[in-house]
């Protein structure tokens, strides 16, 4: 029930696009740019090529937008989380700090797949390293998930230590004095550490609840 009024709230920030042409992937926007392609077919067959676009920096707002471009023109925009329906379902966009969480197409019965970054982006050269070199890729993985386990786990205990320090905290439950006492610039390396692996993650967009919200 929840989904369903999350979905139609979504629906309505949808807008329609203005025709105008999808530019090509330059490779100084690596970092600042995520374009996805989904290829389906028309109710009468015919081959559908739909791209989202989302330029990270924002626009001039800084509100930052996903764009649909429907056979290389501007189909429809929306500010995040962005749910656009399309021919046999609808593409979910949910963007985060270091990139995206989702960009996948969900059909109507609930199947769902990710669509296909573009060769040039970074989400593109990550994909790429995973199919040609798969061990090396597995373990830029497995670092990305131990830096971000030892992130939360220094962070914790540092959390909890402010929270108790809260006067009406500490008269009801005490002080707690975290076991972990970084300098403000350890703590900076930290959070360049886990950002990174942040980012890594959101290059295969990889999301989890716990690992991943500590650095967003």
């Amino acid at each position: 029930m929840f989904d369903d009024f999350r979905r139609e709230r979504a629906a309505r920030r949808v807008k329609p696009g203005d025709g105008r042409p999808l530019k090509r992937f330059r490779w100084w926007q690596s970092f600042s740019r995520s374009l996805f392609y989904l290829r389906v077919e028309s109710d009468g067959g015919e081959p559908i090529t739909y791209a989202v676009d989302v330029r990270h920096g924002g626009d001039s707002s800084g509100e930052i937008r996903a764009h649909l471009y429907r056979n290389g023109t501007l189909h429809a925009e929306s500010k995040m989380p962005a749910y656009f329906p399309v021919e046999g379902g609808t593409v979910e966009v949910v963007s985060t700090l270091f990139g995206l969480r989702r960009c996948h197409f969900v059909t109507a019965d609930g199947a769902e797949r990710q669509l296909l970054p573009d060769a040039h982006s970074a989400e593109g050269r990550r994909a790429a390293l995973d199919r040609d070199r798969p061990t090396l890729s597995h373990v830029i993985g497995a670092v990305s998930v131990v830096a971000l386990l030892g992130g939360v786990a220094l962070f914790i205990p540092q959390f909890i230590e402010t929270i108790s320090e809260i006067p009406p905290v500490a008269e009801r439950l005490g002080t707690f004095t975290s076991p972990v006492q970084f300098s403000v610039w350890q703590n900076v390396a930290v959070g360049l550490v886990t950002g990174a692996a942040s980012a890594e993650r959101a290059l295969r967009l990889r999301y989890n609840w716990l690992l991943d919200a500590i650095a967003n």
